[in-house]
């Protein structure tokens, strides 16, 4: 089995808030985009909270939510995981990215929240006694994917509601 990973982080060095998912999904990873899922709740939560129109092309989408203080990654920078469901990633392969020098780099970062229950475990676990916290938020936001089956409404409630914006 292959080690797939991750891409680098959505950020500009001014942003407040990050948001982390566990690892790309096998559409995500073959269109070289965060969240390409067409199924994924992810660009239409943003497009809600940030106005951001989820329907125009990716860069500006990206360049959209850099503008709002909001940088997206994913905990893992490797792992070995066939298909796209977090429960599939292989015991043991799971590698961090490197958070020390992302909260280095972008000091402004108040809030994390992450994309679903993996994220948040992985980070605790992987990352976060490796990092100094003590002056970042820490939230679990109801998950983007299509395997989470809650309303959209709902999603969007919640992602602002636990983001504070």
């Amino acid at each position: 089995m292959n080690t797939i990973k991750s891409f680098n982080p959505i950020a500009h060095n001014s942003a407040r808030i990050l948001i982390l998912g566990s690892m790309p999904g096998v559409k995500s990873l073959n269109a070289n985009q965060y969240y390409a899922h067409p199924q994924n709740a992810f660009w239409r939560i943003m497009a809600n909270i940030f106005n951001i129109s989820a329907d125009q092309p990716y860069d500006l989408r990206v360049a959209a939510l850099k503008e709002s203080g909001v940088a997206i990654w994913d905990v893992l920078h490797a792992c070995v995981r066939p298909g796209s469901l977090d429960s599939a990633i292989q015991k043991g392969s799971r590698v961090p990215n490197d958070f020390q020098n992302f909260f280095m780099n972008h000091p402004n970062i108040q809030k994390v929240g992450f994309n679903g229950t993996e994220a948040e475990k992985s980070f605790n676990r992987y990352v976060l006694p490796n990092i100094n916290s003590e002056n970042i938020h820490f939230v679990r936001l109801p998950s983007s994917s299509p395997a989470h089956a809650v309303s959209l409404e709902k999603k969007v409630n919640a992602w602002r509601e636990m983001l504070g914006v």
